[in-house]
């Protein structure tokens, strides 16, 4: 039964829940449900693995001695077309006295060390730009800028330590990461959050502050909000077409009312008119019936032929 767990398509899966009994049947589909989003997060964090190793070595290659203190620009393969790489030399010394203003997203202060320890420190700058949801996601959250980040690494081949570096900052002062574009995306309705995306694959989440992130290690980051469920926004939408119904439905019934006391105020004052114009009847009692007469107004009638007796 355990041979079929690490598979990951559908016969795999239907195999090893027919291998289950009956009463263990739920336990054996949460416990699938549970592997499969395992193996799904360790391939998403491989990707971005794979992804930095990638910049870097394509780096490397592009600019096999840059000059130290000089900012480059590195283009990548087409299939990476929207994502942007930049890629400074310092010396640890330099970083450490006078920090690191190279990138425009990036305020790395002073009185910070490598570790391991390095003479020389590469630190290549990332904007995934449109790539970003493909490699990084928050569960419940949606991202409002791209992800950025930046890394450190040994520059030395030679170096034991080789590759991945960190950097320690020794003093008070944070990393100020940047988002300039998030001031026309702010609401008053909903909380943006900043977070840090470890190489690790945790989570880091702090407050913006004036569409900046301050943190102490590095990384990459993003501004995420809240996500607002369909089922939400269906029941947003449900409620303001009501609403509108109702207030629909009242000026209806106002406009009805107010135009049949207008048409029956002309019918009265027609009815007015046409008495005012016609003069008025005698009546007369039949049995109990009292009705109008005209016989003081009818035309009294007159005899044709005078010559008759």
């Amino acid at each position: 039964m355990l041979d079929h767990v690490y598979c990951t398509d559908f016969w795999c899966e239907k195999e090893f829940l027919m291998g289950c009994t009956r009463d263990w049947l739920v336990v054996c589909i949460i416990f699938n449900a549970w592997l499969w989003q395992l193996v799904q997060g360790s391939e998403r964090d491989y990707s971005r693995d794979l992804l930095d190793s990638f910049v870097y070595d394509n780096v490397f290659q592009k600019l096999p001695r840059p000059r130290t203190g000089k900012l480059y620009n590195v283009a990548l393969p087409a299939n990476f077309s929207g994502m942007e790489v930049s890629v400074v030399r310092l010396r640890a010394r330099r970083l450490w006295k006078n920090g690191s203003n190279y990138s425009p997203s990036f305020a790395i202060p002073r009185w910070v060390l490598p570790w391991p320890f390095t003479r020389r420190v590469d630190l290549v700058y990332q904007n995934l730009g449109n790539l970003s949801s493909s490699y990084y996601d928050v569960p419940n959250h949606t991202l409002v800028a791209p992800v950025i980040g930046f890394l450190a690494y040994d520059p030395n081949r030679s170096s034991p330590n080789y590759g991945l570096i960190e950097l320690t900052l020794m003093g008070r002062d944070p990393i100020i990461v940047r988002f300039p574009n998030i001031l026309t995306q702010e609401d008053g309705n909903v909380t943006m959050k900043c977070v840090r995306f470890d190489i690790n694959g945790s989570l880091e989440f702090s407050n913006v502050m004036k569409s900046s992130c301050l943190v102490r290690r590095q990384g990459h980051f993003s501004v995420v909000v809240p996500y607002q469920s369909n089922r939400a926004t269906r029941k947003k939408y449900w409620m303001m077409g009501i609403a509108a119904g109702v207030v629909g439905l009242v000026l209806l019934v106002v406009i009805g009312v107010l135009a049949y006391r207008w048409i029956k105020g002309e019918r009265i004052k027609k009815m007015e008119r046409n008495s005012e114009r016609s003069e008025g009847l005698d009546t007369i009692w039949v049995g109990r019936s009292r009705m109008p007469t005209a016989s003081g107004i009818r035309t009294q009638p007159a005899i044709e032929n005078s010559y008759l007796p």
